[in-house]
């Protein structure tokens, strides 16, 4: 119910559609939590929890669900003095976003500043493979007199973990996290969240040896063809993803009856594709899929994104087993 009246309270007046408080009629608390994430996603704030997720009160979900709620709808008054607006790319967005679901601390709010100490980092390790950083050689608090050579020194154990586990880290040295080189800095993110989401269909589906994008590939079009669906993808780079017929196609596969096809396009325009990307992502959130890139990064098929897209709804399918 508090989100209710909280989405109510921070969705701008002149908003369309309008939110409503329309979910407080609902008695069943499954059904009501299924009816106020409608109610955010037309705010596009759906991202996080699924109705599970709010009944049963997760707290690192419903943070990260929480926290989105405020960076997109803050409902603050004017500030009385100069601020300085950092901006921030969708890539950068996205990572963020995806670092904080998994409950790190602090609360990631600029990806470069935050990540410059290492310690973020570590615990991004530790969700990849239990054990890997040997924290007695993390420095967790600074003296004041040696705090960039401290950091530095995390800095450089967070390169070497990320080589110990065959990242791809040629070039890339710890002094580049810790002045936040910007590139470098985003090649280190983006391994880490690869590696994240394989690990976890890797023990989702018990087998000892990592899952590979190629067997993601093959699941997708094994699905569809299962499914009676006419769609399927080479790669993840395959332009025929642009209009996202194959995702909405591949959520049908996995709950038969969950798309309206009516509301799908045919993909001949720029708009179409987008409104066809949007739909995919809300659909495949609203199954439980907890997916993190953007209907922008389907249209303008961004590889690194649209792979984890069909990641999350392989390891959506290994959760119903």
């Amino acid at each position: 119910m508090a989100y209710t009246y909280l989405l109510h309270q921070i969705a701008p007046r002149d908003h369309k559609p309008p939110v409503t408080t329309a979910p407080l009629g609902e008695r069943d608390d499954m059904r009501r939590a299924e009816a106020m994430l409608q109610e955010a996603d037309k705010l596009g704030c759906r991202a996080f929890v699924s109705p599970d997720d709010v009944v049963n009160g997760y707290y690192k979900l419903n943070l990260a669900f929480v926290a989105n709620l405020f960076n997109h709808y803050p409902a603050l008054d004017d500030p009385t003095e100069p601020v300085q607006i950092i901006e921030e790319t969708r890539e950068e967005k996205t990572y963020r976003n995806w670092m904080n679901s998994l409950g790190v601390s602090p609360y990631v709010n600029h990806l470069y500043s935050d990540l410059c100490d290492g310690l973020v980092i570590f615990q991004l390790y530790d969700h990849i493979k239990p054990g890997l950083v040997n924290w007695t050689q993390v420095h967790k608090t600074f003296n004041k007199l040696k705090i960039n050579f401290e950091k530095l020194e995390n800095c450089n154990y967070a390169i070497e973990l990320g080589k110990k586990i065959k990242f791809s880290l040629v070039g890339i040295g710890g002094e580049d996290i810790l002045e936040g080189n910007q590139t470098l800095t985003l090649a280190l993110v983006w391994q880490l969240m690869r590696a994240y989401t394989l690990s976890v269909l890797t023990s989702l589906s018990q087998r000892s040896s990592p899952i590979t994008e190629k067997e993601i590939v093959e699941w997708v079009n094994n699905k569809l063809q299962q499914a009676g669906k006419k769609t399927f993808i080479k790669s993840f780079q395959d332009s025929s993803i642009s209009d996202g017929h194959v995702i909405i196609d591949l959520i049908d596969a996995l709950s038969p009856g969950s798309i309206n096809y009516k509301l799908v396009r045919d993909g001949s325009t720029d708009d179409e594709r987008m409104a066809n990307a949007t739909y995919a992502v809300s659909m495949a959130r609203k199954i439980g899929a907890r997916i993190y890139a953007l209907p922008e990064d389907i249209v303008e098929v961004k590889p690194k994104m649209v792979m984890t897209v069909f990641a999350t709804l392989m390891t959506k399918e290994f959760q119903k087993k």
